[in-house]
């Protein structure tokens, strides 16, 4: 017996030209709004600064899965990991609303089904 169907999307982005890559607050906000634009339910958020002036890694853990960050404020760049699980979570926005609260581009990104729905039989 195959397991039910459900969709998640993986989405996979690099942030070029971003702003505010070594401020914990600033990237707080930021993975806290972004969870809300994607309609997620956040349930835990942790970061680490690396030190002045060095990247950040974070993490908003969500009911639907997760949206992490970690940044290289030399380059201005910024990897970002968006998986969400549910029609109703919308990653697009979420990854709108990071890029807008860095000052950032969008150099790539790379949506990818996942879910059993997507798995072979």
């Amino acid at each position: 017996m195959s397991p039910p169907a459900y969709d998640g999307v993986h989405l996979i982005a690099e942030l070029v030209e971003a702003d505010g890559l070594d401020d914990l607050p600033r990237i707080e906000h930021a993975l806290r709004s972004a969870a809300t634009a994607a309609r997620a339910t956040l349930i835990d958020l942790r970061l680490h600064a690396f030190g002045p002036g060095q990247g950040i890694t974070g993490v908003a853990l969500l009911a639907e899965s997760h949206i992490s960050i970690h940044s290289w404020p030399e380059h201005g760049y910024a990897a970002v990991d968006i998986f969400v699980c549910g029609r109703r979570c919308d990653p697009d926005a979420a990854l709108e609303v990071l890029a807008e609260a860095l000052g950032a581009s969008v150099q790539h990104r790379r949506s990818i089904a996942r879910g059993f729905g997507v798995l072979p039989a």
